[in-house]
């Protein structure tokens, strides 16, 4: 396990790290730069397309892997200095190549809609959201991934399924206001899931699921390697085309998972997804709901964030992003335990997670009656 969690973080991380300094470079010349004014509260000109780096990190460890499976698997050789328990993780793993491409051809779809979304400034939000269904639909109706929820209702699942996707694409998007805050609390999620995963056995193979658990840690990987240049003050920002990729591959990674595991029925562990999205959810529902109230644009961004929240109730930007880092972990902890409790455990678990977000609440409730008034 060690030696998986180096060959995924790793290169993702250096890749990442060392490919945007040409996009930091050369930015302005693309038109990949964020002007300050409107909902923004950075004071300075600064380059987007840092979801450039985290796309080629991706990318690029995906293409080594396959790279390294397909010469394994045809020259004797070095097959055989495969270890001999790595040997059917390496069958299942080219078995599934093809869906990983494909997978990753959908995300790159959504690099694409959010660097042109981030070069002219606002693509009509329709038409991103058309994209972002098509893109969701294909993954779900496409190459067969969603959920289960133990509903036996085919439609019901595939189109809770498509609007999962969505909903963590823009719930990442809308949570990239600060500086390292959504590619933190997407590394965070990104190693908890991938933690549940390798210690909640597959039920068909009594395996740990190392395909998703590498997908995430790779997404992880690269979010490192990005919160180099992001960390405060930023040299550069994610933009779309980093917030939209990184949702969409968290959110499928999910779906391609099993948490019911092998010892026993644990359908509350399917909850395990929500409990590790608690905050990226949590602030896209409550802007949302505060943008309606008050008549406007649910398209139209502002500071109504959570972490704007934080920061009006007396918070520096800072400590706004290391709490919602401790929440997030906090979540992620949450998420791991969910999986390998029984009922009653599972339940005081997502009641700790229930009352932390109740009291985030109730600190928030007296800056939203202040702005109300």
């Amino acid at each position: 396990m060690i030696w998986l969690i180096v060959a995924t973080v790793v290169p993702p991380l250096l890749i990442t790290l060392v490919s945007i300094y040409p996009v930091r470079r050369f930015a302005y010349q693309l038109g990949l730069v964020a002007h300050p004014g409107g909902h923004s509260t950075h004071v300075n000109a600064t380059p987007l397309g840092g979801g450039i780096g985290i796309w080629l990190g991706i990318l690029i460890t995906f293409a080594a892997a396959t790279l390294a499976i397909y010469l394994a698997q045809h020259d004797p050789s070095l097959r055989s200095r495969v270890p001999a328990p790595l040997l059917p993780y390496l069958e299942g793993a080219s078995s599934r190549m093809g869906q990983l491409w494909s997978l990753l051809a959908a995300g790159s779809v959504l690099v694409i809609l959010g660097v042109t979304d981030d070069r002219r400034g606002g693509v009509n939000p329709f038409f991103r959201l058309l994209v972002e269904f098509a893109v969701a639909a294909y993954v779900v109706y496409g190459l067969g991934f969603g959920l289960t929820a133990f509903i036996e209702i085919a439609w019901l699942t595939n189109l809770l399924s498509v609007i999962w996707i969505v909903g963590l694409i823009n719930s990442f998007n809308m949570l990239d206001n600060m500086d390292g805050l959504s590619g933190g609390v997407a590394a965070i999620i990104a190693a908890s899931m991938a933690i549940v995963m390798l210690t909640t056995p597959d039920p068909e193979t009594n395996c740990p699921q190392v395909l998703v658990a590498a997908l995430l840690l790779v997404v992880c990987g690269a979010l490192l390697g990005f919160l180099w240049h992001n960390r405060p003050p930023a040299k550069i920002f994610m933009g779309d085309g980093g917030s939209y990729l990184v949702g969409f591959l968290v959110a499928v990674a999910m779906l391609m998972a099993t948490f019911a595991g092998n010892d026993q029925p644990r359908p509350h562990a399917m909850l395990a997804p929500l409990c590790a999205m608690a905050v990226p959810l949590y602030d896209m529902i409550t802007v949302l709901w505060i943008r309606i109230r008050q008549g406007r644009s649910p398209f139209i961004g502002d500071r109504s964030h959570f972490s704007h929240r934080l920061v009006e109730l007396g918070l520096s930007r800072t400590q706004a992003v290391l709490t919602i880092y401790l929440v997030t972990g906090t979540c992620g902890l949450a998420s791991i335990l969910l999986t390998h409790v029984g009922v009653w455990q599972a339940m005081m678990v997502i009641g700790i997670v229930g009352c932390m977000l109740l009291l985030v609440i109730i600190l928030e409730s007296t800056q939203w009656q202040h702005n109300d008034e």
